[in-house]
């Protein structure tokens, strides 16, 4: 491991060899599924400028599902948290192969020891203000310091500071050719627009009230004759929020589970309300107007990318407040969250998107 990382002092100005166009990339992010959608951008990116390099990317097992068969990714090296210790000598075999580049995107301990555990005459990594958990010791040389900015901007900067241009912005996050089929099955029998509601996160702060939801799934049915389908995942919490919203509404919203189902659902979906999670960026990657319900996490951070700014309910800041973007969370904020908040920002919608034509994003 180096003692320092070096800062890479300008923007393109890394003072190693450029091999890596050719050769073999790794990519050192391994959890939270909506920081996966962001990285898809950067892959992309390496693939479009670099298209005889060989990606490899390690993932756990969640975003893993969402990735396997995209097309700019050769190899996914599988991290099985569940295995403790042993999860880090399963990818030890896997990364024995040496890189020409290491991208360590992820600031967490496990993603210093994985990246530790590459050989690679690059390891770019975050700036030592960034890098939490001594990951920079993991690193060779750290991306200039910046002012914070939204997490896609700031995965941005890795590509800045190897000389890849990162416009246009492509995640390429399907419905591939193949599951084409799949979604058409899944849609069958609907006879009116769909809007996916995500209803579920990983943390209790970001998530609304199930009463709310069911409030809000009938009023869409109902007024705006739009078919209520939910994304969800098969966490506790949301299967009890799913059964809480089934009992209290009128018109009871089938679900969807599974990544590539829900990119499915989304992608046909003439409108997504999503609470702060990692559909709501996956509604931005396929073009789809979302309607975002924010208040533990800075939306200026960590919302909808370049999109439906004016769909967001922000819970986040006071009214009148401009606060600066940042890291930091606020506690006890989504009760503040009315339905009728919500269905101000579905007028916005009727009135500027539903009839928009749609954006090519992928």
């Amino acid at each position: 491991m180096a003692a320092v990382a070096p800062v890479i002092a300008a923007p393109g100005a890394v003072p190693l060899s450029d091999r890596w166009r050719t050769g073999r990339v790794c990519i050192v992010m391994m959890s939270a599924i909506g920081d996966a959608v962001h990285v898809l951008p950067v892959v992309t990116a390496l693939k479009r400028r670099a298209p005889a390099s060989h990606i490899s990317w390690v993932l756990q097992p969640g975003p893993e599902a969402l990735v396997r068969g995209h097309p700019a990714v050769d190899e996914i090296v599988l991290f099985e948290k569940s295995r403790g210790w042993r999860a880090y000598r399963d990818v030890r075999r896997s990364l024995a192969q040496p890189f020409d580049l290491v991208l360590s995107l992820q600031v967490a301990l496990k993603g210093g020891l994985v990246t530790a555990l590459t050989r690679a005459p690059l390891k770019l990594g975050f700036d030592w203000a960034r890098a939490r958990d001594l990951n920079w010791l993991a690193t060779t040389h750290g991306i200039p310091p910046h002012a914070p900015q939204h997490v896609q901007d700031q995965y941005f900067e890795f590509l800045t500071a190897l000389g890849v241009p990162h416009e246009p912005v492509t995640w390429n996050l399907g419905p591939w050719p193949h599951e084409r089929e799949a979604q058409r099955a899944l849609f069958a029998g609907i006879d009116r627009p769909v809007v996916t509601l995500v209803i579920g996160t990983s943390h209790p702060q970001k998530e609304w009230l199930p009463e709310r939801w069911a409030q809000l799934a009938d009023v869409l049915f109902e007024r705006y004759g739009l078919e209520p389908v939910i994304a969800s995942g098969r966490s506790s919490r949301e299967i009890e929020t799913q059964r809480a919203i089934a009992a209290r509404a009128h018109h009871r919203p089938p679900s969807v589970h599974g990544l590539r189902e829900t990119v499915a659902l989304i992608d046909g979906s003439a409108l997504v309300v999503s609470l702060d999670t990692a559909p709501l960026h996956i509604a931005v990657a396929l073009g789809r107007p979302v309607i975002s319900l924010i208040g533990y996490s800075n939306p200026k951070r960590v919302g909808p990318y370049r999109a439906c700014h004016d769909l967001i309910v922000d819970a986040y800041g006071d009214p009148g407040e401009d606060y600066p973007i940042s890291t930091a969370h606020r506690l006890g904020r989504m009760p503040r969250i009315s339905v009728d908040d919500v269905l101000a920002k579905v007028e916005r919608w009727q009135e500027r998107y539903a009839a928009a034509p749609r954006a090519s994003t992928t």
